[in-house]
Parts: C-alpha cells; structure tokens; sequence
C-alpha cells in the first residue's frame, strides 16, 4: 500500500513527462496526435497546479485523481458519510461536526440557514436555556491558572487546548503545524507520551505527557531517569508535566506504535530499537500505590523547577480513585490538575475490545471525580481537564458546567489539520500526512497553511463557547452550573444535570460522612495500595 501511495506523485510527473514527450514526437510525423495533446495538456496543467497548491493535501499528494474525493462530496455528501459510519467503531463525527471544524479551520461562514437541524424532541438532546438578560461575551477569553498555590512556575491556562497526540502517530509536519498553533492562539499543546521532538519547538507552550514507557527521560533499561527527567523539563518550552496513567481510547494498555510508523528518528527520541512496534507497558514502573503515586508527582514538581505537574487518567474501578483521594487527605499532597479522559476518546491504534468495551464515558467520569475532590474538599487545589470528543463550543460550556475547569481536544485538532477520517492512521497511510511518517505523504501537509487552521478552529470554538454562556446570562465560566444544561431523557421528559446526577457537600468524607453511592468503595480503599481493603491486607 504504502508503495502505491510512494508513487502516487512521481507516477503522475513520470506520465506526464513521457505522454506530453510522446505525443510531441508523434505529432510531428502524424499530425493527428496533436488532438490527444489537447486532452492530455490540461491534464498536465491541473496536476501541476495540484502539487503546487497547499491548501488540499489530497490534491497535492495526489494530482488529478485527488479531484474525485472532492466531487464525490458535492454530488453526494452522504456516500462519504456511508463508508465512514459503516467502518466505524460507532463514535465517527457526524457530517455536521465535520463540517462545523471544516469551516471554521477555514475561515468559512459557520452559520446555517433554516433553522435547528437536529430533531428536538428526540432522546439525548441538549441544550442550554438563555436568559432574557444577556451579557457581553468576554474579551479576551478568559484562562485558567494552574498551579497558583503549589508552583514556582504556575501556568495560565486557555479553555481548549491540543490533546496528547505524539510525534510517531502523528507526522513531523503535523505536530509543528499544531504547536505553530498553540504559539498563535497562546494556548497548551500536549506532545503525547512519545516525547519533545524538535518538531514541537515552534514556541508554543509544551504539556510534556510522560507515560509507561518513559520515552525522553527513560535508562537504557526502560525505567524512569530523574537526570533526563531533570533535563527535559527544564525546557522552557514545557509548562506542565503530565503523568499518563491510563487514556480513555485503550485503558488498561500501553501505547501502542506500529513499526510500521518507527523511523529513525522516532527511534531515537524513544530510545527504542527499529523494527519492531512500540509498545507502553500498561501499569508504570516507577511507583505502585496511592501514595507513591503522589510523591512521584511532586518529586517531578521539584525535578522541572516548580512546573505545575498532573496526572491523566480514565475512571475504571472508582475504588481505585477514591484510594489516591484517602492518599490525598493523609499525606496533604495533591496533583496541581487531573486530565478525565473519557471511553469515548480518540487514539491511532487499539484492540477493538478496548476501544468499544472499556472505561467510563466522559460525562460519569468527569461529575464523579469533581464529586469525590469536593467531598475530600480539595477542588480548589486541583484543576480539572476534560478529555473526550470535543467538537464545539456547547461541548466545552457543557463539560465546565459539569465540573471541568478547561478541555483538550484531539480529532477535531487533527480536523482542523485536515484530516478526512480515512481511518489509516495504524497503517502509515494516511493520504493526507496527519498520521503518517512516509515523507511522500507528509509532503501534502503544509504547517503554514495548517497551523492557521488549527488556530482559528481554537479561537472561533471558544468564542462560540463566550457566545453561549453570555446569551444564558453567565459572565464567566465558573459560574457556570450542572443545572444549566438540559437534557431530554423521554419524549416527554426533561431533566437539568443536576437531577440527573448526584452532588456531595463539600468536605463530607472529611468530616465522615459518606454518600450512600460511595459507601462501599470508600471503606474498601486504601491509601496504600490500589487493591481492596482486604486483598492489600
């Protein structure tokens, strides 16, 4: 496949030169070939032009043929939309959200004619009630402080920012195209376990994810090295440090990365061997219960100089989580931020099982663990990251007011960036050059082009998020509330979030009283193991 796609550009530069050299020839002894010229010439003509444009990667990567994907989706959008649902894992974006990203990485007209064109009245529909007091919307949006009470070198936050995504599942041009963004947009751009490149010193602000694998600060033997630590992080470039524990897209696995995908450079910046896929353990190395958990966070808070440091996670066992908050109260240490990665997120290769049959979704993670840090009344000290599907700016204003502090998206990034949904990011034929090493394919991506994209998605999405909240009434997002957004649960059926799920009084673990619904998982955890109660005995 991937020799196919090789010669997809050369194939046409080598056609046209010998067809346009042929026919010449032959029309100088049979004058008739000249009529083929005329069929052949604008051919020539338009794949030239394709190559050197840089706003379609399909067309600059293939020429001429490249034109049929675009005109399939004129004629008939919904074949696309087919193929993609029909080879789907059941979470695709529908054409709407596609859309909504497309036009506005590109600067489009976003607004739409005729009206709502969702059916109001069918189950699961959302919305936010607006206020017949209005406010001006905020100028400039607002951030979020991390760190504030914790760090030397606390850090200012945007409300949506770039989801871990490495350099290996995504190309070179990709990630300088997202970091040139976040440096436009001031806001976070996440490297993905994989580690810093140099492809992500654009000067954009650095989340340094630091997974399993302990890729960029790892021994020759795998395990954790607080001397490379030490030196990475003090990049100024890095402004937060991010333990993975688990991502909603495969919890319970390690990362995976085909060899397929493993260049050289890869390699190095991994400190792994070609040729074979690069797999994450799935549990880390460097600690094994609550509490260890919370002295490596601040061991890494005093190895990076006082940088805001946190740790991402998707909710399985609530046991296990309520165990790092009983870690919490006895030892007064604490992540500066916890990254909720929902079930629903997004990732370039998982075992199918994992992906559809595993973790939490997003919404019951995210109200559960605001929950449990205001039961043990430590919210105000920790930040919350959403993680999961984020398209739009409802989607952000819906998962504040659910607990969130700010979000991360990834696909609708990668959207942004152009990708078409091909769904071959695990294969290293992504024909695009998002999600792919294969310089043939990367070539299509121009980081100029798409770095602007991504960062007029960014702003335009959060402003749409501004728009929202001011037209409800709200001046700021921390005013913003579970009973602000409704839901339908029946044909005739409305509920807010606030009825639909449970709220603890702040403090009320502290100060022993336990919610019905936590009883059982709270007296079975322990702040010294992620076991039971009494499997750690």
């Amino acid at each position: 496949m991937t020799t196919a796609l090789f010669s997809a550009r050369g194939l046409f530069v080598t056609a046209a030169c010998v067809s346009s050299a042929v026919l010449m020839g032959l029309a100088y002894w049979w004058p008739p070939a000249a009529f083929a010229f005329t069929v052949v010439g604008p051919l020539v003509v338009l794949g030239c032009v394709d190559m050197a444009q840089k706003k379609m990667a399909v067309r600059r990567n293939f020429p001429v043929i490249g034109h049929a994907r675009y005109l399939l989706e004129k004629i008939r959008p919904e074949i696309q939309q087919y193929f993609i649902e029909s080879n789907s894992d059941g979470r695709p974006f529908t054409r709407e959200e596609r859309s909504l990203v497309y036009q506005r990485a590109k600067g489009q007209l976003d607004t739409i004619p005729f009206g709502t064109q969702r059916d109001v009245y069918a189950v699961g529909y959302e919305w936010i009630n607006h206020s017949l007091a209005p406010v001006p919307t905020q100028a400039p949006p607002p951030r979020v402080s991390i760190g504030a009470a914790s760090c030397r070198r606390p850090y200012e936050a945007a409300l949506l920012n770039v989801s871990a995504m490495s350099f290996g599942s995504l190309s070179a041009n990709a990630i300088m195209a997202l970091n040139r963004a976040a440096r436009e947009g001031k806001f976070a751009h996440n490297t993905g376990e994989g580690g810093i490149s140099s492809h992500h010193q654009q000067g954009g602000a650095l989340i340094w994810q630091v997974g399993t694998g302990y890729f960029g600060c790892r021994d020759r033997h795998g395990r954790f090295s607080p001397e490379r630590f030490r030196e990475q992080a003090a990049d100024e470039a890095v402004r937060m440090i991010e333990v993975k524990l688990s991502q909603g897209a495969k919890p319970g696995h390690g990362g995976i990365l085909p060899a397929a995908k493993l260049s050289p450079e890869i390699a190095e910046i991994r400190g792994v061997p070609l040729g074979e896929d690069v797999i994450s353990p799935p549990a880390h190395s460097a600690f094994s219960t609550p509490i260890e958990l919370l002295e490596f966070l601040s061991s890494l808070r005093e190895l990076s100089g006082g940088k805001p440091v946190g740790m991402k996670l998707c909710i399985g066992k609530r046991r296990e989580f309520l165990a790092i908050c009983k870690a919490m109260l006895e030892t007064r240490m604490h992540p500066d931020y916890i990254v909720v990665d929902g079930a629903e997120g997004g990732t370039g290769a998982a075992p199918v099982e994992f992906s559809n049959a595993l973790g939490c979704p997003l919404t019951e993670a995210l109200v559960f663990v605001h929950n449990a840090l205001r039961a043990i009344d430590m919210r105000d000290r920790v930040k919350l990251i959403a993680s999961g599907r984020i398209v739009t700016g409802f989607g952000v204003v819906k998962l504040i007011a659910l607990g969130a502090d700010l979000c991360y998206s990834a696909r609708a990034m990668m959207m942004a960036l152009g990708c078409i949904q091909a769904r071959r990011c695990n294969s290293n034929d992504c024909p695009v050059g998002v999600a792919t090493q294969d310089p043939s394919l990367t070539v299509g991506l121009d980081v100029a082009e798409k770095a602007a994209r991504v960062q007029r998605y960014q702003q335009e999405t959060v402003e749409a998020a501004l728009d929202l909240m001011g037209a409800a009434g709200i001046s700021e997002p921390e005013a913003l509330r579970p009973w602000h957004v409704m839901r339908r649960v029946s044909p005739t059926e409305v509920r807010h979030y606030g009825e639909l799920y449970e709220s603890f009084e702040p403090g009320c673990l502290v100060g022993g009283v336990v919610p019905q619904s936590l009883e059982r998982a709270w007296n079975r955890s322990v702040s010294y193991s992620f076991e039971s109660e009494e499997k750690a005995a």
